[in-house]
């Protein structure tokens, strides 16, 4: 295989990486797009979320612009009726301490709306709105204690995937699966690139010339070794529940070649997981061992005790950090409580109905616990005690919501839980045994707001963009959900354009 002249090369074929690539073709460039993975195994941790789209709009009905068939009926429609860019950079910055670039984030926000209707219009990317008019004709969100402006790719990750990577090859550009780049070269006096590449299978080392390239290969959360010294002792021990290919290898291109460090890169996304979920990146499974809904139960570890405030906030800024906690707690587990009054509550995820989904059910709280310590509950009458004390301590006068931030919690505790706290005593009871699932580190480089990368005089390294999981600054501490795929969307569309004219 010799060398092949290009115009933009693309390394990495999940969201942010096809966005790049379908801009590029729109902007007349010829792409080839290298993926790691073998094609069976496509798609990076795109392929493994939810398929959430963060995006600011001013009126509901103007979603319908995203969203076929949108639903503009309903009580209580006018609770839904904009999600304002302010909203959108105040929720952003606030679960992450307002550390995130203000820059880069302003330009996301500002730019979702048009990137998520052009992903739409020319990725042909189906979504759906979390917003749906239930059995009393009242309009909520899909998700019970969520919150902000979504919309969702229809069929979740696999479905984005799949539609955005149909249409980028029907756009003309080249997906070559199994081709992991190893090495840069700046070409032609930084007119250029030259990418090393390499077979995953067999080893075939190829060059491949680029006027310009862009990184979308994702963290490095899929590496144990990087993973552990990055963030912490005890992080070899969390599944990675998305792809095994996101090993940091297109990051450490990018820092070879001088690019800019930047962001959390002792923080990560990680989510409460099935302990029965596997090995990490099952296709099989895609998102279905993520337990998000512990906001209306109570969590306790092994030991039986109670550890952190399920009810801080809404599900949508509390879950991407609950992993860190439980990976803190005796064994790296703990268990999820619900009794069957929650149990309408519960995302789809609960409901799979694999074995090896970590779910027991009992009639009583004593066979529950009877149940569990056999799967490593040290003891039985602290747990009863726990839940006792929860119970005894609910605020009654309080009428639970699970749509608003409702203030019924609990007096007295430690930790108090406080919001949508209710008494766990109408069985059957449930248990979910969870531990933590690291979703994405929060670690990049350094970019600006066209997506070119950065060096360390923040001067832009001619050529080179990166885009998706690659970028850091816009993640420290927490994630509010649905802005890493809209991230990824408007600066890949933003990259690609940029690299076809440059």
């Amino acid at each position: 295989m010799g060398k092949r002249m290009t115009k933009v090369v693309v390394i990495g074929a999940g969201n942010a990486g096809l966005s790049a690539a379908l801009s590029a073709r729109e902007h007349g460039a010829d792409v080839v797009v290298l993926e790691a993975a073998p094609e069976d195994e496509y798609g990076s941790d795109s392929y493994f979320s939810g398929g959430l789209f963060r995006v600011s709009y001013e009126r509901y009905s103007d979603l319908s612009a995203l969203v076929d068939d949108l639903t503009l009926a309903g009580e209580g429609l006018d609770e839904f009726a904009s999600y304002a860019e302010a909203d959108f950079l105040d929720d952003w910055g606030r679960v992450t301490g307002y550390r995130l670039d203000p820059e880069i984030s302003d330009h996301v926000v500002s730019n979702s709306f048009e990137a998520l209707k052009w992903l739409h219009e020319k990725g042909k990317v189906p979504f759906v709105s979390p917003i749906i008019v239930d059995e009393n004709g009242r309009a909520r969100h899909s998700r019970p204690g969520w919150h902000g402006g979504f919309v969702e790719a229809s069929g979740a990750g696999a479905g984005l995937t799949d539609a955005l990577r149909r249409s980028t090859v029907a756009s003309g550009a080249d997906i070559r699966y199994g081709v992991e780049a190893i090495g840069l070269t700046r070409r032609d006096g930084g007119r250029g690139w030259t990418v090393a590449t390499r077979t995953t299978v067999g080893g075939v080392v190829a060059e491949i010339d680029a006027d310009a390239l862009i990184v979308a290969s994702g963290g490095f959360q899929a590496d144990t070794e990087w993973r552990t010294r990055d963030l912490g002792v005890g992080w070899d021990l969390a599944k990675v529940r998305g792809s095994v290919h996101n090993t940091g290898k297109g990051l450490r291109l990018l820092l070879d070649q001088g690019a800019k460090a930047a962001g959390n890169w002792s923080g990560c996304h990680a989510v409460a997981w099935s302990t029965g979920s596997g090995e990490a990146g099952r296709a099989d499974a895609n998102h279905v061992f993520e337990r998000e809904s512990h906001p209306f139960g109570i969590s306790v570890n092994s030991l039986g005790e109670r550890f952190l405030d399920e009810g801080e906030d809404f599900g949508a800024y509390t879950y991407a950090k609950y992993g860190k906690v439980i990976l803190t707690q005796p064994g790296q587990v703990a268990w999820q409580i619900f009794d069957e009054k929650t149990r309408s509550l519960w995302t789809d995820e609960y409901r799979y109905k694999n074995p090896e989904a970590a779910r027991i059910q009992a009639g009583s709280l004593e066979e529950l616990a009877d149940k569990i310590v056999p799967r490593g509950m040290g003891s039985k009458e602290t747990f009863l005690k726990t839940v006792a004390d929860y119970n005894a301590a609910v605020d009654s006068g309080i009428e639970f919501n699970p749509y608003i931030k409702d203030g019924k919690r609990t007096n007295g505790l430690v930790p108090d839980k406080t919001n949508w706290s209710q008494k766990i005593e109408d069985g059957p009871f449930y248990a979910f045994e969870v531990t933590c699932g690291i979703t994405f580190t929060f670690g990049g480089v350094k970019v600006d707001t066209g997506a070119r990368v950065l060096d360390r005089r923040d001067e832009a390294i001619p050529k080179l963009y990166a885009v998706g999981e690659a970028v850091g600054g816009l993640y420290y501490f927490n994630y509010a959900s649905g802005t890493g795929l809209t991230a990824g969307t408007v600066l890949g569309r933003e990259a690609g354009r940029l690299a076809a004219t440059a």
